[in-house]
């Protein structure tokens, strides 16, 4: 478990995550609006050496870095929809695929997901669990 007191503390453990990961890993992260799940794929981002600017891909469900498949997959309504965007060719690709709200189809997470709960508590410190 880690917590989180910043924005900086989360990218920080992004970044070190990142150490973890090999090409074509899952990281799956669970937890409320503004938990700091961007944040934390920002410090990925940036342990892959990424200079774009990375944000929540929300209205657009997918967005793709060099190395890094960012999903939001928060408006997405069925589990097929996952096909149309083409989400199994790239989490079997060698892109790091980071999963914002992994939750709402669980049976299309592989197996040897990351999976990453992020809380936030009331004294508006972070908590991140790793499983």
């Amino acid at each position: 478990m880690f917590r989180s007191t910043n924005t900086q503390d989360t990218i920080n453990y992004g970044v070190e995550l990142e150490k973890q990961l090999k090409p074509g890993s899952v990281v799956c992260l669970y937890g409320d609006l503004g938990a700091g799940k961007t944040q934390l794929v920002k410090g990925i981002a940036q342990g892959l050496d990424i200079k774009e600017e990375i944000t929540s891909p929300t209205f657009n469900i997918c967005l793709q870095y060099d190395g890094l498949n960012h999903f939001d997959l928060y408006r997405l309504e069925a589990e097929e929809d996952l096909e149309d965007i083409g989400f199994f060719e790239m989490i079997e690709s060698d892109a790091i695929s980071v999963i914002e709200w992994a939750d709402k189809f669980p049976g299309a997470i592989p197996e040897d997901a990351v999976k990453i709960t992020m809380k936030v508590l009331e004294d508006n410190t972070r908590v991140i669990i790793e499983e």
